[in-house]
Formats: C-alpha cells, structure tokens, sequence
C-alpha cells in the first residue's frame, strides 16, 4: 500500500511539516527536530532556499509549485466577506492549499493529517437550537432536542454539515471531503481532526483567531472590549484547546495510521473547558479587576 513499508507513513511527510515555529505547528514538531539545526525557527524560514539539507521552508502552500507543505487560514467565520479579507483568497488557502498537499502526499507515498474546525457544522442547524441562559452562558435546551449530533457533551460529528458553514466552514469541508478522496484512491491514511478554538502562550491574540488570548490581554491592558449579537450580554460559549494537547492526537495518528477507527474526530476541550465571554469577563475580573466591557446586541453572528 505504500512505498515505505515497515516504517509509518507518515515518516514520509516528517519534513514537510509547514508549520513547526508557529503557534499550532510548534507542539507538533518531533522533539528531535526542535533541536536540530536543520530545522529553522521562524524568521530563518522566510530566508531560506531549498537544499538537501534543509526541508522546512516558509512557503504558501496554495501555490502549487511550491509543493511538487497545512496551509494558513483565517479561521473566521465572516472570512472573504466582512470586506477586510479577500474571498478567493480563503478558498486558495484552505482548499487550494489542501489539493497541492494531498498531491504530494500522493507522489511521495506520505500520510495526511488535516486540522480543520468546528465551523463546518451547519449555522441554519446550529442557530435552530433551543437554548437558554444558566450561569451567565447558553445552554442547549436538551429536552427540545430530537436532532442528531447534539448532547450534554456538546455537538458531535454526526451533526448536519449541510449550507450555509461560512466560505470559510464550506472551504474546510470540501477540504476534508477531498482529503478522503483522495486517500481511499490512491491508499494512504488519512485523519481529518475539527479543532475547536485554540488558546496558549504565543497566539496572536486577534479577535477573529484567537478569542480567548484577545479578550484576556485586552481585560487586562483596559482596552475597549464588546458583546456583540445574542442579547449583548456575551452569552456565546466556546470550548478552550491547547496545541500542546492537539499535538498529542497527532503523534497517536502518525503512530498508529492504520487503525479501524474513524477518520473525522473532533477535537476540542470539551465542556469542561468551555465558557461563555462573560464567564471569561469573570474570570479576567478576579484576577485584574473590574473592567467596563460594552454591549452592542446587534447582529446576532
């Protein structure tokens, strides 16, 4: 089934791994690797030219003649049509950027491993639900609820993925679709991972990635903070994910590629890391002090 038989194939991708100084990338990478000096950090990768020696370059993966390495998204749900961000832009990124990968991946025999997100559940499905107020936070109304996919342990993979997602959601998702494809054609592994919102030392720390890290560091620098939408009392809850944890997954995926499992999982922090922004506004005021956070309750996004 593949070339390299006897080692993991995922073996076969090791060095092109697109991301190991960035904030996901960097718990990912083996161990072995962070302290090569074959491996570079973050700024050397812009400077450097492909060599025999050296395999990890920053590149755009949404060019394909640059992989003949998981492409960056901007994981917002109003990417390419909140007029900041460019439409086709989002869709060369994440599922460009995916076809060249999976091309690669085909040619050198190599394993695929997709980050992809919780955004690629239906919003018509999501927005149905019947939800109520407890502790300052939307909780789904349970006993309303005869729909697949969704429980006291949160959304499922069983729930719809039907239109509209977001170009950002819908892009991912045939990503993830094409991905399958892919590996049931032409036989390599595959494991698609729906991520939820990612946090830790080292983000960005923008409002549309990052949510978490945003609204702690502006809580605790005084900065102009908002609820928007819902009633404007930040009642939107989230789950909260480490790389670190994310990186774990992989590893087990890369060791054990042919396992009979399935191959979208969700992963994410589950409720017991979840909290709503007025929960996190709480949690910012113990530790910093009481700061005012406006409330705007249209639209509802």
């Amino acid at each position: 089934m593949n070339p390299r038989e006897g080692a993991s194939v995922f073996e076969a991708v090791l060095p092109r791994m697109s991301a190991f100084e960035s904030f996901v990338g960097s718990p990912a990478a083996p161990p072995s690797s962070k302290k090569s000096n074959n491996i570079p950090r973050r700024k050397e990768a812009k400077k450097m030219r492909r060599s025999n020696e050296d395999r990890i370059i920053g590149l755009d993966v949404h060019l394909e003649q640059f992989c003949r390495s998981d492409p960056a998204a901007n994981p917002s749900v109003l990417s390419g049509v909140d007029g900041k961000s460019n439409s086709r832009q989002v869709v060369e990124y994440n599922l460009f950027g995916t076809v060249n990968l999976l091309e690669y991946c085909k040619r050198a025999g190599a394993g695929f491993i997709l980050l992809s997100t919780s955004r690629v559940y239906s919003i018509a499905a999501l927005a149905k639900l019947p939800i109520e107020v407890e502790d300052r936070a939307f909780q789904p109304k349970l006993d309303s609820i005869s729909i697949t996919g969704i429980s006291n342990e949160g959304v499922s993979e069983d729930f719809s993925t039907a239109s509209p997602l977001s170009l950002y959601g819908g892009s991912k998702l045939a990503s993830e679709i094409l991905a399958l494809e892919y590996g049931d054609a032409f036989h390599f592994p595959v494991w698609i991972n729906r991520c939820g919102v990612l946090a830790g030392a080292g983000q960005f720390g923008r409002p549309d990635q990052g949510i978490f890290a945003f609204w702690i560091n502006a809580y605790f620098r005084r900065r102009p903070l908002k609820y928007t939408g819902f009633g404007g009392q930040g009642h939107q809850v989230r789950d909260c994910l480490h790389p670190r944890d994310v990186a774990a997954i992989v590893w087990k995926q890369m060791q054990s590629p042919q396992r009979l499992v399935e191959r979208i999982q969700n992963v994410s922090g589950g409720v017991l890391s979840a909290m709503s922004l007025a929960q996190l506004s709480d949690w910012c005021a113990h530790r910093f002090g009481k700061h005012e956070v406006a409330s705007d309750p249209l639209p509802e996004s």
